[in-house]
């Protein structure tokens, strides 16, 4: 054999195709059709939806795969929102400063959105408010001429208006 010879360039991954995992809006995943319901499988999905910018595409991981998620609304959730702070922490992990004026409400069924990882994606990605999340926000949202305003982190911020 010749000292010649040279070692064949390794494969990148290969290109990702959509294999029948959805994340739903309302937080639950399936797999063509059938509900995800082992526990541990959807806390991981949860903690492993990435939003690839290159690619425009939502994918999880699962040890050294990676596949491509349809996601109905959102990929990532706000699971609670911490008015002292201002912050919210996310489906996956993460935690962020909400900016309130990036709110809306969905038009499914009318659950709050913000976007989030904006200094990733230009406008950011959206986020999909978990009940217990958006009641807590709800609850300190109050009246303030003829719009309503919210106090978290120590600032007074005028709610969009839906």
């Amino acid at each position: 054999m010749s000292g010649n010879a040279s070692t064949p360039a390794r494969p990148g991954p290969p290109p990702l195709q959509p294999f029948g995992l959805v994340l739903h809006h309302d937080g639950h995943f399936t797999h063509e059709g059938a509900a995800i319901r082992n526990r541990l499988l959807r806390e991981h999905f949860e903690r492993s939806v990435e939003y690839l910018t290159d690619e425009a595409k939502y994918i999880v991981r699962l040890r050294h795969y990676r596949g491509q998620v349809e996601v109905e609304e959102a990929g990532s959730f706000v699971r609670s929102v911490d008015l002292a702070t201002g912050g919210i922490a996310l489906s996956d992990g993460s935690r962020e400063v909400l900016d309130v004026s990036t709110l809306s409400v969905s038009p499914i069924d009318g659950a709050l959105l913000c976007r989030i990882k904006r200094e990733q994606v230009s406008g950011g990605l959206p986020a999909r408010f978990m009940h217990s999340a958006q009641a807590d926000f709800l609850q300190a949202v109050e009246p303030e001429g003829d719009h309503y305003a919210v106090s978290m982190g120590g600032r007074r911020t005028v709610c969009p208006e839906f």
